[in-house]
């Protein structure tokens, strides 16, 4: 399932096969699609993520959101939209801020590429068989 994270991107999780010497492993890893206004992005480039088509995609819980910070929903909601809209700002007027989001990552702009780096953390609370492979992949 992924999270759609509106005017900045969709985070999921996706299995990926690794075909080892002697076993097949699949392993469960992070990934996000940036879907912010092309505008924003004048002068950055980002990575290509395709979103496999059989991910369910769901938008950002703001109910869940409160229940996690004792906000109204429509407080949270605001909060995110402001948030994104001052970071799409910020990108505009040619400011690289990392943008951190706890126990996942940090979205960061380095030489003009922007990307998403995932928290080690992250991706071992994902899979915790083949930890190791997941890292290396993500």
């Amino acid at each position: 399932q992924g999270v759609l994270v509106p005017g900045l991107g969709t985070f999921a999780v996706v299995p990926e096969q690794i075909n080892g010497t002697e076993e097949v492993c699949v392993v469960r890893r992070p990934i996000f699609q940036l879907d912010m206004d092309m505008s924003c992005l004048r002068e950055l480039v980002f990575p290509t993520v395709m979103m496999p088509g059989d991910i369910e995609i769901m938008p950002l819980d703001y109910w869940w959101l409160s229940q996690a910070n004792s906000l109204p929903p429509d407080v949270v909601r605001g909060c995110v939209e402001e948030t994104i809209l001052l970071y799409s700002f910020q990108l505009r007027d040619g400011q690289c801020p990392a943008f951190a989001f706890e126990n996942i990552g940090i979205l960061s702009c380095q030489d003009n590429v922007l990307c998403m780096q995932f928290h080690c953390s992250c991706i071992a609370g994902l899979e915790s068989r083949d930890t190791w492979v997941a890292l290396l992949l993500t």
